[in-house]
Formats: C-alpha cells, structure tokens, sequence
C-alpha cells in the first residue's frame, strides 16, 4: 500500500532501521536521514540531517533491553523536539520494560511508569506501540497512546491454516483474556496452562485446565523470551493428547537458550511478528510483517482520521 504525505517524515532508530524502512515504503515515503556519532567510550549522538521544523515526526525503534535501544528513543526524540518538530510521535513496535508494570513484592520499581515518564519528559507527543505486556500501560501517560493489537496480523494467518479441532491455548492464567479473545474471534474451544515459578524465566510446575486430545492447539502469548514457557507447554499438551501445537508471540525476544529450546520441542511453529529483529533463523519460525499495520495507523494520525478498525481486540 502507498500514501501521500506531505508533512510527516520518518526516522529509525538504529535497532528498527530494517523495519522502519518496510514502514516508510509501505506509507510512501523515503526514510528521513539521521547519523549517530559515537564517542570513544560509548557515548553516542543521533542528529537529524534534514530539516524537521514544523512537521509531524515518526520515530521508529523498539526498546528491547539494554538500555541504549530506550537511550536512544529519548535522544532522537529530544533532537527532534528541539529541532521545532511539531508534533514528535514515538513508534514502538515493542515497548521495552512492560513487564515491570506492578510492585509484585516490597522495594522494586515500576520500570514501565518511569520509561512512560522518561519519553513524556523527552518531547514525545504521542505513543504508538502494539501489544503491551499489560494494557494498564497506556494508563502510565498523559499523552495520547495508540495501543495496536498484533491479532489482525495473526488471525488471517491462522485462518489460512483451515485446522480442523482447533483449540486456542493459554501458556499462564495472566494470558486468558487474550487467549479467549481469539477463540471468539475463531470460534474455538479454549484450554489454559497454569504454571508456578521458582524464579523469574524458572518454572517449576505446570498443569493443563482443559482436554487438548485430538485438538490441533495454537498457544497464545504477547512476547516470548527463554521460551521455556512456550516450550514446556507444547510438550505438556503433545503428552496429553494434542495432534499439533503451535504458538503466536507477537514479540520474538528469544533471549538466552531460547533458539535451541525451539528447536527441541514439539511445537510445530513459532509465527511471531518483526517488532524486534531476530537474532538467528531456525525454520520453526514464521514471521509476519507489521509494518502494512503501522504504515496505515500512522497515516491515518496524521491526517487526523479513525483507527478503530485496526483494535480487533
């Protein structure tokens, strides 16, 4: 798809330049110029090398950990509101930090406040982001948040499959809301994992609330780091009767051991999208562009027009 546009300009941050280029294309524009000096140290400078004065800026970058993806969101933002953009909106396929939402015990931050705060206080005039960990999220700004859900990339998807039996899953009890939003959405049965940690990325139990025997199970999630989750709860339902097991994650994180983890498990495919890149291939991964959804998002804030279409749930 192409579009018009006679103001707004889009820029990458360096972590997200091959899909804010597939973005750009899709909205029809070229890719702004922006260089980033780096002292000797560390330090690093982005500059915008083109005039923004007076014009609605995209800033494309997702802030998965460390911190200088997020350091650096706050740098370009900062540049262009001091550069007189008139509008300064952060696009944020993943929105880094959103796991630490809540106090879930005494003397912890709330890590997602403060990195709302952070990009409120850089100059960002606008949020667009797709599938936070928790959508009490958007609660965190003053500033308006376009919060795009990645179920209009995946349900297409899913239905080309024509899977007979299918049942969607749930890998932990945070996740049912989710998992019975696409059931509805696919008129299917819905099963939930319910699962106890020893320690953060550490499961140490799991057990399945419903009957997955002879279903065709799609397992429902908004990220996937280690993939123990996910991988543990393929197996547990392939034990328990599944014919296949699959798993949509809209955020491939896949930290640590994850890659070898997929590739040992029974799951039949991992279809995530490229809001964050990919560190290694492995032919159990499916990936599906964002970047038609937030071309047209994009063009529909600039001009000032409706995007409730793109909320399917």
């Amino acid at each position: 798809m192409s579009y018009e546009a006679k103001e707004a300009k889009i820029f990458a941050c360096t972590q997200s330049t091959y899909l804010a280029e597939q973005i750009a294309k899709a909205y029809g524009v070229k890719l702004g110029n922006v260089i980033t000096s780096t002292y000797s140290d560390g330090e690093f400078q982005p500059s915008y090398e083109e005039s923004i004065r007076g014009t609605r800026v995209f800033i494309i970058g997702s802030t998965h950990p460390g911190p200088k993806n997020l350091m650096e969101m706050l740098l370009m933002i900062d540049a262009a509101k001091r550069a007189s953009a008139r509008h300064v909106t952060a696009v944020m396929p993943y929105f880094g930090w959103a796991r630490q939402d809540r106090k879930d015990k005494p003397r912890v931050p709330i890590a997602a406040k403060l990195v709302a705060k952070m990009l409120e206080a850089a100059g960002a005039t606008r949020i667009i982001t797709m599938d936070l960990h928790a959508d009490q999220i958007q609660g965190f700004f003053e500033k308006p948040v376009d919060h795009l859900f990645a179920s209009t990339i995946f349900l297409p998807y899913l239905k080309s499959l024509n899977l007979d039996n299918l049942t969607i899953a749930s890998p932990d009890m945070g996740g049912s809301k989710r998992a019975y939003a696409y059931s509805k959405a696919l008129k299917s049965d819905v099963v939930i994992c319910y699962k106890q940690r020893a320690k953060a990325n550490v499961i140490s139990h799991m057990e399945l609330i419903g009957d997955v025997t002879g279903k065709n199970v799609v397992l429902v999630d908004d990220m996937v780091d280690t993939a123990g989750t996910l991988t543990k709860a393929a197996d547990l339902m392939m034990e328990r009767g599944a014919l296949s097991v699959r798993a949509i994650c809209t955020h491939p994180i896949l930290s640590g051991s994850a890659y070898e983890k997929l590739e040992a498990s029974k799951l039949e495919e991992l279809i995530v999208t490229n809001s964050i890149p990919l560190k290694q291939e492995s032919k159990k991964l499916k990936v599906l562009s964002c970047a038609d959804l937030f071309a047209e998002v994009m063009h529909h804030v600039h001009h000032n027009e409706s995007i409730s279409n793109k909320f399917v749930m």
